[in-house]
């Protein structure tokens, strides 16, 4: 699938209708969901064929995007139900077969790498600081291959210190600077879009022990 026809299927995805604040939940738009899932496949082969999950999935924008690259299966995970409402009707209009799991991140009982690569757009850490390295925490947990996740540009030295020297991390590379668009969304935005600047990075988890190194 070209990159223009991703871009263009995930444009028609219903997203937050009332998007809560605590949760930071902006919605990822299609330009930056495309470029993340279609790198993660075509410059990695992270997605075709692979077990993918989505945390923090919101209205299931990344999850999608794997699911149409061909991923053998999606996972998509987030604390809330109205999100999965959405993420639902949007995977069933593109018929696609996706998993939808409701839970925290942080109390995810999985135990060991058993996904080949997550995916996700994380809380920036606005409202609750740290919300964002715990999400990668948990990831470079769970994932035996890769993680992609945007983390503001702004914070680039503090995402790759923290995940070379505490969260399982083999590599931490920032694969490009994106810009992002938070629309004004909540009473407390001053302006009608926001321009962010966000980094897409791919981080390589350590090997469990007993796999292949």
């Amino acid at each position: 699938m070209k990159l223009k026809q991703l871009e263009s299927l995930l444009g028609h995805l219903q997203q937050f209708s009332n998007p809560k604040v605590e949760l930071e939940q902006y919605p990822t738009g299609p330009h930056i969901a495309s470029r993340l899932l279609y790198t993660a496949e075509n410059s990695f082969d992270d997605i075709g064929n692979k077990v993918v999950a989505d945390f923090g999935c919101g209205c299931g924008t990344l999850g999608a995007a794997a699911a149409l690259l061909g991923a053998e299966q999606v996972i998509g995970i987030d604390i809330d139900s109205q999100s999965l409402e959405i993420a639902s009707m949007n995977a069933e209009d593109l018929e696609l077969d996706i998993d939808f799991v409701q839970c925290d991140i942080n109390n995810l009982g999985w135990r060991g790498q058993l996904v080949d690569t997550v995916v996700m757009n994380p809380p920036f850490g606005t409202r609750k600081k740290g919300a964002d390295m715990d999400f990668l925490f948990v990831a470079l947990k769970v994932a035996s291959q890769a993680v992609y996740s945007l983390h503001k540009t702004s914070t680039r030295d503090h995402v790759k210190r923290a995940a070379l020297r505490d969260l399982n991390a083999s590599s931490a590379e920032v694969l490009c600077e994106l810009r992002f668009d938070v629309p004004q969304l909540y009473k407390f935005h001053k302006k009608k879009e926001v321009d962010i600047a966000v980094d897409l990075w791919r981080f390589a988890p350590k090997r469990s022990r007993g796999k292949d190194s």
